[in-house]
């Protein structure tokens, strides 16, 4: 006697792309109505975390997500802003100083953010684990005008950047960023 009831096909498809898809908490406030023709920018992502560049990591990939989500235009900070070695973590000034130079270019809102968690966890599987906040600025005043905030677990096959990548991209899919 089989004391497992068989599940229709499509179920147990369904159920394992829930199991495999990794564990995943994201909270994001409404989005606004940009200014579709606005100027936008790249400004620093913060590294809270203990691992050396994650900052950088997590910049790396929002740019490259922002740009294939149609966001054309799109400015990055200069590089000489932010001084994040290996062994020196930035500082939020580097964000204010970011800010400044956005000002002075004349942007009307940037992405930024933080990195709060970017690791393999310790244990037998070692499963990559990413939290990140992102943010919509609107340049001129400084206000937030987005924000969200995520955390993702991934299975022990998957790569840190792979688990990065789906996180940042779920938040800036609720960010709802003007199509060009």
């Amino acid at each position: 006697m089989n004391a497992l009831p068989s599940l229709p096909p499509r179920l147990a498809a369904g159920l394992a792309a829930l199991w495999l898809a990794g564990c995943a908490t994201l909270q994001a406030s409404q989005p606004p109505s940009y200014q579709t023709d606005a100027q936008w920018a790249l400004l620093p992502i913060v590294n809270n975390t203990e691992t050396p560049q994650a900052g950088l990591r997590a910049e790396s990939i929002t740019y490259a997500l922002l740009q294939a989500q149609g966001l054309a235009g799109l400015r990055r900070y200069p590089a000489d802003l932010n001084p994040e070695t290996l062994f020196e973590p930035a500082e939020r000034k580097v964000l204010a100083n970011a800010l400044d130079w956005a000002k002075r270019e004349g942007v009307r809102y940037a992405v930024t953010g933080a990195v709060d968690e970017w690791r393999y966890k310790v244990g037998m599987d070692g499963e990559p684990a990413v939290g990140v906040s992102l943010s919509v600025i609107e340049v001129e005043t400084g206000r937030t005008v987005w924000s969200g905030v995520g955390g993702k677990t991934g299975w022990s096959r998957e790569s840190l950047a792979g688990v990065g990548q789906k996180l940042i991209g779920s938040l800036l899919e609720k960010a709802k960023l003007p199509q060009r």
